[in-house]
């Protein structure tokens, strides 16, 4: 989501160690069995895990260690996912007028989600989201992610923009038309891996104060202060992105104490307490849909995969 808009504004146990690895432009691949065509085979990506499929028909990698990861996205079809198209705004306040039509659930005709060469497909130019069905607790998400060409109006002069949505619950639109609440994980050209509330979600987390011009928001330090009740915008640390044209890996890891954004295998944002605000009251919120938004710009995801913590 954009820099400039002021409406936007999330992991393991204790048990983890913050580590920084180094980024790579190969991202981790997966390997498939026979009966199983991942995005990773269809990219060509070398294997490394043995996978198996589960009862509902979802792709299981099991890495050397004995952990499982699902493909959330199976390189084919958009099986497992439902797709939510707004508009196309007119201007970069991106809230129109409440008459401006909504094309709403799986109402798509311009195929502004699709699946091209085995990657999942996000033109851009019509704004919305495509969500998974099921919801998600307790997980690690990981997938790579590269910018197409085509930039659309309102934002064909600005950074390429996208996001993925997690901890995503309610309506779809529910944040300004576009997309559903939840946490926000930053994909934008120099701001991947940001924080951004959506609809008004909270987290706490180590950061000070940061503008740009009469727009006040935050950035993530791990030295500085906990900033509490934080439902807004906070900058991430360091820059791990590739290139544009390259692949980046990305990593969110979430659950019912802490959050973690990573890029290219480095650590970049930490919070705490995810939450929403229900009937005036805070309450935790610690399981939702993974949603991946279409905000002006053309993109590709492959090796979309979650693995899930007991």
């Amino acid at each position: 989501m954009d820099q400039t808009n002021t409406f936007k504004s999330l992991s393991l146990a204790a048990c983890l160690v913050l580590t920084a690895c180094g980024a790579s432009e190969t991202p981790q691949a997966s390997s498939v069995s026979k009966d199983v065509k991942t995005v990773s085979e269809a990219s060509g990506s070398k294997s490394v895990n043995a996978s198996s499929v589960n009862a509902r028909g979802e792709a299981l990698e099991i890495s050397n260690s004995g952990d499982k990861w699902v493909s959330l996205f199976n390189g084919e079809n958009l099986q497992g996912w439902q797709t939510f198209v707004s508009y196309q705004p007119k201007d970069s306040k991106y809230q129109d007028p409440d008459y401006l039509p909504v094309r709403g659930v799986n109402n798509d005709p311009k195929k502004v989600f699709s699946v091209q060469d085995g990657l999942l497909r996000i033109s851009g130019e019509e704004w919305g989201g495509i969500s998974t069905i099921k919801e998600y607790e307790n997980f690690h998400l990981k997938f790579d992610v590269k910018w197409g060409d085509k930039k659309w109006p309102p934002r064909e002069n600005l950074p390429r923009d996208s996001g993925v949505l997690y901890f995503a619950v309610g309506e779809p639109g529910a944040s300004m038309n576009h997309w559903m609440r939840s946490h926000e994980m930053q994909i934008q050209v120099g701001d991947s891996g940001d924080y951004h509330s959506l609809d008004g979600v909270l987290i706490d987390t180590h950061c000070g104060d940061a503008n740009d011009g009469d727009w006040h928001f935050y950035r993530y330090a791990p030295d500085m202060p906990l900033c509490k009740d934080i439902a807004n915008r906070v900058l991430k640390l360091g820059k791990y992105e590739s290139p544009i044209g390259q692949w980046d890996t990305m990593e969110v890891i979430a659950d019912d104490k802490v959050v973690i954004h990573k890029i290219n295998g480095h650590e970049v944002f930490r919070a705490y307490h995810s939450r929403q605000v229900i009937d005036g009251k805070q309450v935790p919120l610690t399981k939702g849909k993974i949603e991946f938004q279409s905000e002006g710009a053309e993109v590709f995801y492959r090796n979309i995969r979650i693995k899930q913590n007991p």
